[in-house]
């Protein structure tokens, strides 16, 4: 598991994850005996478990309704007055297995989550606040996209900071059929409510106004 990380973001592991203000869990759905990837993305989850203690981890089989495996989902474990743990869904999902720029991806999504996307401006928060419909964010990138894992902590800060976003990275790399369906010719790709397309990196204040655009779109 350790060829996964490149030597700086290993390096930072410990600093990133290690004192996480509220544990959460990952969700690896998918079939160990089915691919390579979907038994690495199990090997990684059980890996970061292991060595950071805020991070849990659990496998459940393959679903209806998810197109590509293996799906990681990150979420937060709350306890109640008696005592039972459970996951809180954000919606944040990385689809396919995290690897070169992504890897940062995925400790981007385990901190948004963590920190319930404390990192977002103060006026992006207001606005959340206000918001009502649902929105999917989907981010198209892949390994060798250092913008795209830019663009990942941005989208997963917004879906733990709001129960009406929800924010899927797409490994473009491992799932081609993704970047035909969208007509991608350059990432990192947004498409937001399956019509909204942005290319690049974009700004939080804009991708907020993209966000109101979609919503009042939907409305029409």
């Amino acid at each position: 598991m350790r060829e996964q990380f490149d030597e700086a973001t290993w390096a930072e592991l410990p600093e990133f994850l290690a004192n996480l203000p509220e544990p959460v869990r990952l969700i690896v759905w998918g079939d160990e005996a089915k691919s390579r990837t979907e038994q690495q993305a199990v090997e990684l989850a059980h890996f970061l478990a292991a060595e950071f203690g805020p991070i849990r981890c659990e496998l459940l089989p393959r679903r209806v309704n998810y197109d590509y495996y293996p799906v990681i989902g990150v979420m937060r474990d709350e306890q109640d007055p008696t005592g039972e743990i459970s996951a809180q869904d954000h919606g944040v999902r990385i689809i396919g297995l995290p690897a070169g720029y992504q890897m940062t991806a995925l400790i981007a999504a385990i901190q948004a989550v963590s920190f319930r996307g404390m990192t977002l401006e103060a006026k992006t928060r207001i606005q959340l606040k206000g918001l009502q419909s649902t929105v999917r964010l989907e981010l198209i990138t892949d390994a060798d996209d250092e913008a795209g894992g830019m663009m990942a902590h941005l989208i997963f800060s917004l879906a733990a900071a709001s129960p009406f976003i929800r924010s899927h990275l797409i490994m473009g790399d491992q799932f081609p059929e993704a970047v035909w369906r969208y007509s991608v010719d350059r990432i990192p790709h947004m498409v937001v409510n399956g019509r909204r397309h942005i290319t690049g990196v974009i700004e939080e204040g804009k991708l907020m106004k993209e966000i109101a655009a979609a919503v009042m779109a939907e409305k029409q």
